[in-house]
C-alpha cells in the first residue's frame, strides 16, 4: 500500500543567530500516523516540530534555509498566509495553556472567531470536540466552570480539544504528557491513539517507552542533525546507524 505523506523538507537548515540548530534535513512524514520525533536535550527536536507551523518565527534572529512542504506547498514561501497555517497545524505545548475563561468558551473561541456564532451549532462542536479529547464526561456537568478549576491533566485535554475546534489537518506536540501524572499521561495518549485516524500526529518526546507505545514512524536527531528516520519497528529492532543503537540502548543521550 503506497503511503501519502503530508509534511515534508527539503535541506532544511535553520539557525539561531551565529549558531545552526538544524543541519541539512530532509525527511517526509506519513499522513494519519503517529511520528515521534526523539533524541537527546538540545538536539533540535522542538526546533524541527515549531517549524512545521512556524512558531519559530516568533523568536528574534531566526533564519530558515530550504523548504517545509505542507501538502506539498512550501510554508515558508512569501505568499503563504500564516494564520490559515497555523490553524491547519494544531499545537499541544508541554505545559497546558488555557484562556481565562470557562471550559465552553476554551473550545468555542476558535469556532466563534473562524466558524460560526450560532448557539446550536457552537454547543455541537463543542461536545464533539470534548468527547474526542476524552474530556466530555468529566466536565460536561460544568461547562461554565473556569477551565483553570481543572486538573493540570484535563487541561492538557482541553487544550488539546481546543486545538481540534479549529479543525486541523495535523497536531503538533512538544512533549504533551512530561507534566501529567501517569494516569493522566495515559488517558493522553489513549486519545492520540484514537484520533490518528483522522489526523496526522507528530509527537516530540524524551521517553522511549512512549515512542515505543504510540509511534508508527520514528525520526532521531542528534546534535541538530537527522540521523535516521523509518517505520518505528524498524527503528527500534534493526537501526542502521551506530549512533541509533547507542541512543536506544541507552549508551548516549
Amino acid at each position: 500500500m503506497s503511503v501519502k505523506y503530508h509534511i515534508s523538507t527539503k535541506n532544511l537548515n535553520i539557525y539561531y543567530g551565529q549558531h545552526r540548530a538544524l543541519g541539512d534535513i530532509t525527511l517526509e512524514i506519513p499522513d494519519k500516523k503517529i511520528t515521534a520525533i526523539i533524541g537527546p536535550s538540545g538536539c533540535g527536536k522542538t526546533t524541527l516540530l515549531k517549524s512545521f507551523n512556524r512558531l519559530i518565527d516568533l523568536q528574534e534572529g531566526i533564519k530558515v534555509e530550504g523548504e517545509v512542504l505542507v501538502d506539498g506547498e512550501n510554508i515558508y514561501g512569501p505568499t503563504v498566509e500564516i494564520t490559515h497555517l497555523r490553524e491547519k497545524m494544531g499545537y499541544l505545548s508541554q505545559k497546558p495553556q488555557v484562556l481565562p475563561m470557562s471550559i465552553y468558551d476554551n473550545v468555542a473561541f476558535g469556532p466563534r472567531l473562524h466558524q460560526t456564532r450560532e448557539k446550536g451549532k457552537l454547543n455541537g462542536l463543542v461536545e464533539r470536540h470534548l468527547k474526542e479529547a476524552g474530556l466530555w464526561d468529566e466536565v460536561k456537568d460544568r461547562l461554565h466552570a473556569p477551565a483553570a478549576k481543572l486538573s493540570i491533566g484535563q487541561q492538557q485535554r482541553l487544550c488539546l480539544a481546543m486545538g481540534l475546534a479549529v479543525e486541523p489537518e495535523a497536531i503538533l506536540c512538544d512533549e504533551p504528557t512530561s507534566a501529567l501524572d501517569p494516569i493522566s499521561a495515559e488517558r493522553v495518549e489513549q486519545r492520540f491513539l484514537a484520533l490518528k485516524q483522522q489526523y496526522t500526529i507528530v509527537l516530540v518526546t524524551h521517553t522511549l517507552r512512549q515512542a515505543k507505545r504510540l509511534a508508527d514512524y520514528i525520526i532521531f536527531l542528534y546534535m541538530g542533525e537527522m540521523i535516521e528516520s523509518g517505520p518505528a519497528k524498524e527503528i527500534f529492532e534493526h537501526p542502521k546507524h551506530e549512533r541509533t543503537k547507542a541512543y536506544i540502548g541507552g549508551t548516549i543521550g
